[in-house]
């Protein structure tokens, strides 16, 4: 049974004054203790990654689970001499912002945070966290960023979900309290996501709405066959099941593939569940199964098997098809990642005369997209499997001036490789979250391009790179973009052109 966790918290702040909407006002004064309870907590702004913005005796306190106008119970996990963490443990008054989330598993589940606000209030607080990372964080020279490019669907925008099973299902507080504290629950197993912080428990999905209803399908057909037939769940603290994970691809050209990952090689079981997932779903366009023994969840250092089907998808983005397989990355969100390369590309300002560095470049989506643009497309990505991905996907795209290498993007950047392949006229990065090396950083600036198109998925991290790369280039243009509604996650694309008193020292020197 899980503890409750406010039965031993440390007794309630005192009581000193009255905020202006008339609730007793919470003070850290007297306070010791590093974990505490604070009552009628207004919250008043956004902060970033999510977290909504109290401030009580001068000091701030980062929330999880608020929304701004709300007024709330919340449960102190951190508190600094200058900033305090903290998240909801009751709603005291709902923000007139708040709207009805639309999903059962809200607050519970860790998908979709923001349902509870509608969605032109979460561009606005992206857009507000872009303009905050460039100015607080990177201390940049910015011009007007321009309006965040929202989602047309705000709901089932997900081509990719991966579900988990396990044989320890979460239990709700509701579930407890109904119960009465003391008595145990028998424990059930779920298909579904994982509880946030929680890494053994797994909530038991009756719905997603990140997907098409076929995810739906895929899933509750999983939950009730294993049931019916004793399959057993997996144990993710003693390492032992059989039925782990299953990953569901829908594209857009109506591939789907579903890759089940199973913890033993049970032909005698594999065999029927997925004889029978064909049958019950005969969308599938491919159907494959993995065997992971290992203690964690990755499959990339393992070959899954082909048990129906091409074994891979094909997607497509605007004229361009992709080969997808079932260790590829690729956008999840496709309608939206047509909009995001269609910006990089308008970025690049290309004429059909120029080199183009695609760096981080995965499967070469972006390359190939913009390809038609240039002279020639360099891609530099880490990951090999990704490069044999790229050179599949030009050759399906009939493509024959571009290049694709893999290595490690600092080490495979260097003053050899652009002597060989050319100097570039544009670049365009699409870094992991980490962003940018910054020996990677310093390689651009030696080298000058003209314009470098930077893409990110972490502003943060992004408004750092930009500071460094500030030395020689200036911020043209900036471009949010909302590639997953109802999430904190913003994507953005910058334009940066070489400084002309850069190009002139260049020259003098020369």
């Amino acid at each position: 049974m899980r503890p409750n966790l406010l039965k031993n918290r440390p007794v309630k702040l005192q009581i000193v004054n009255r905020n202006r909407l008339g609730h007793v006002a919470p003070t850290f004064a007297n306070v010791k203790r590093k974990k505490f309870a604070l009552q009628n907590l207004e919250i008043t702004g956004y902060a970033s990654e999510g977290k909504a913005l109290a401030r009580v005796d001068g000091k701030v306190i980062f929330v999880e689970g608020a929304v701004p106008g709300d007024v709330v119970d919340v449960w102190v996990s951190k508190s600094k001499k200058d900033y305090a963490e903290a998240r909801v443990t009751r709603l005291v008054k709902p923000s007139p912002e708040r709207v009805e989330p639309f999903c059962s598993h809200f607050g519970t589940c860790g998908g979709c945070k923001w349902q509870m606000l509608p969605y032109e209030r979460q561009l606005e607080y992206k857009e507000q966290e872009v303009a905050q990372h460039f100015r607080r964080l990177g201390k940049l020279d910015i011009p007007a960023i321009q309006p965040i490019v929202g989602s047309e669907k705000t709901q089932q925008y997900r081509n990719k979900l991966e579900f988990t099973f396990s044989n320890k299902r979460y239990l709700t507080d509701a579930e407890i309290a109904q119960a009465g504290e003391g008595n145990d629950i028998p424990q059930t197993p779920a298909l579904g996501f994982h509880v946030p912080r929680i890494f053994d428990k797994v909530i038991d999905i009756d719905a997603c709405y990140l997907m098409d209803d076929v995810n739906n399908a895929i899933r509750n057909f999983l939950r009730s066959y294993a049931l019916n037939n004793d399959l057993p769940y997996y144990d993710i603290k003693a390492h032992t099941g059989f039925l782990r994970n299953v990953i569901i691809r829908h594209c857009t050209t109506g591939d789907l593939m579903v890759n089940l990952v199973v913890g033993e090689d049970r032909q005698d079981w594999l065999k029927p569940l997925l004889d029978e997932l064909l049958k019950a779903v005969p969308q599938i366009t491919t159907l494959l199964y993995t065997i992971n023994t290992k203690w964690n969840d990755s499959i990339y250092d393992l070959e899954p098997v082909t048990y129906f089907g091409p074994g891979y998808a094909i997607e497509q983005l605007g004229k361009y098809r992709f080969k997808v397989g079932p260790k590829s990355f690729f956008q999840t969100n496709t309608q939206q990642a047509e909009r995001l390369y269609s910006i990089t590309q308008d970025f690049a300002q290309l004429t059909g005369k120029e080199v183009v560095y695609d760096l981080y470049c995965g499967t070469g989506s972006i390359g190939i997209f913009v390809s038609a643009g240039a002279a020639k497309v360099i891609g530099v990505e880490t990951v090999a499997e990704a490069i044999e991905d790229a050179k599949v996907n030009a050759a399906m795209n009939g493509l024959t001036h571009t290049d694709f290498y893999a290595g490690d993007v600092i080490k495979v950047c260097d003053d050899a490789f652009f002597a060989q392949h050319g100097k570039p006229d544009v670049i365009i990065t699409d870094p992991p979250r980490a962003g940018m090396h910054e020996k990677l950083v310093q390689k651009l600036l030696e080298i000058e391009a003209p314009r470098i198109v930077y893409v990110s998925c972490n502003t943060a991290t992004q408004a750092r790179d930009l500071a460094l790369l500030a030395e020689k280039y200036v911020i043209t243009r900036i471009q949010p973009v909302d590639m997953f509604p109802h999430t904190h996650h913003i994507e953005c694309v910058v334009a940066l052109a070489l400084r002309d008193d850069s190009v002139q020292l260049r020259s003098g020197d020369a």
